[in-house]
């Protein structure tokens, strides 16, 4: 059966269920994905929050344990996991179809006595301290979170998602069990379903699970436009190369019919790897870095640019005037007729592996249904793909000079 979706009825809610029969493997899997409830959703102070509710739910219950709930899923081949996203939290149970019927019920269990447990929330609290300890020294981590905080001063999106030492030590039990009572709700959720089950069966499942969900906070996604101001921020480390990360506005929206033209544009300027223009002229031509990558991000909650390339300290200067000269040539110029039919022969010729399991097709269509696109969008564009022109993809290109606004964020050596 194709991918569809299905609309239940949850107390005064309907819930959406995007489903999809696969009988070849005997899997089956459930995604709950909770609106308005990733990291944009952290209260002002508690930073990292979103995060911690994800992982204290990953530690079993409260009268088992997670060594003891972790042994009750291991002796069955259940797997239950949460984990959190910009937008949204996920909760997966997924088993063997023998098993499928314990796992909801172990699952219904979970969401019945979490761990809510001094023991649980300090043990996830010095997790949480160690891997920020850890990045301290990750250069790559430290020239993004500073690029996003350049890029989006003074929003949500600037703040630290995983959170400071300062934010985490802050957060209480109750800060967490506020927030998953207040933002994992039957009414704020989209079900994800397939594997070797019937669409009856997924409709059931649901329900039992999501019956026991209280009603969530009404909530939206803020829309954000990042920065134009082009600058650059230098943030002095104890490094042996430069690591340069770079960003800017894209005035384009999720809600676009023709994201297929975006999909070119980024494949050809950062996306292709050695067939973009940035590897082409940064490593191929001047051999300045191991790779060169962008991409034209596409949310809810934003539009924009954002690449990135490391490269030594001798040549930090000379690789970030050419990220913003071969951007400027881009947006300027336009593509060739030649770059147009690699672009077009590698987006159609390697869609089957993009569409090869049941996830990758469930990952679509919830996708799909996420940015209120119809299901098949993606096929549709791809016939686009192969029939678009060049004097239209250089209309669309040389239309977006905002492009060119680039703000950097360069971790170099302390001086």
């Amino acid at each position: 059966m194709a991918e569809m979706v299905k609309e239940i009825k949850i107390n005064d809610t309907t819930v959406p269920v995007v489903f999809e029969e696969g009988k070849y493997i005997p899997i089956v899997s459930i995604q709950l994905v909770f609106g308005n409830a990733g990291h944009l959703s952290n209260p002002k102070g508690k930073d990292g929050l979103a995060d911690m509710a994800s992982k204290l739910m990953n530690e079993g219950t409260k009268k088992d344990g997670s060594v003891g709930f972790a042994t009750k899923l291991d002796a069955h081949a259940v797997e239950i996991g949460s984990h959190v996203g910009r937008e949204n939290f996920v909760i997966e149970v997924s088993a063997l179809k023998s098993e499928f019927a314990y796992a909801v019920e172990r699952l219904k269990e979970l969401l019945k006595d979490p761990n809510f447990t001094v023991e649980a929330m300090g043990h996830i609290k010095r997790q949480k301290i160690g891997w920020l300890t850890q990045k301290q020294s990750d250069f790559d981590y430290i020239a993004g979170s500073k690029l996003r905080e350049t890029l989006f001063k003074g929003t949500v999106l600037a703040r630290p998602y995983n959170g400071t030492f300062e934010s985490v030590e802050s957060i209480s039990l109750d800060d967490v069990k506020t927030f998953i009572h207040s933002h994992l709700g039957y009414n704020n959720t989209i079900a994800v379903a397939g594997g070797d089950l019937s669409l009856n069966e997924a409709e059931y499942y649901v329900k039992e699970i999501l019956e026991l969900l209280p009603k969530a906070e009404e909530g939206s996604i803020e829309t954000l436009k990042a920065s134009d101001k082009k600058e650059t921020v230098l943030i002095p480390e104890e490094t042996q190369q430069a690591y340069i990360y770079f960003g800017a506005p894209f005035d384009y929206s999720y809600k676009e019919k023709d994201q297929y033209k975006a999909k070119i544009a980024e494949y050809l300027l950062g996306g292709a790897g050695f067939g973009s223009r940035l590897m082409e002229e940064i490593r191929v031509k001047r051999g300045l870095t191991y790779g060169a990558y962008a991409a034209l991000r596409r949310t809810k909650s934003a539009s924009y640019l954002s690449g990135y390339l490391q490269t030594k300290l001798s040549t930090q200067e000379e690789a970030k005037n050419l990220v913003q000269t071969v951007v400027d040539d881009f947006v300027n110029k336009g593509i060739t007729a030649d770059e147009l039919k690699a672009a077009k022969e590698f987006l159609v010729g390697s869609e089957p592996l993009r569409t090869e399991t049941l996830s990758q097709r469930l990952a679509r269509a919830y996708n799909e249904y996420y940015y209120g696109r119809p299901l098949g969008f993606s096929k549709e564009q791809l016939k686009k793909i192969e029939e678009v022109t060049l004097k239209e993809m250089n209309d669309f290109i040389t239309s977006h000079k905002e492009l060119s606004d680039l703000t950097f964020s360069i971790v170099t050596k302390k001086k």
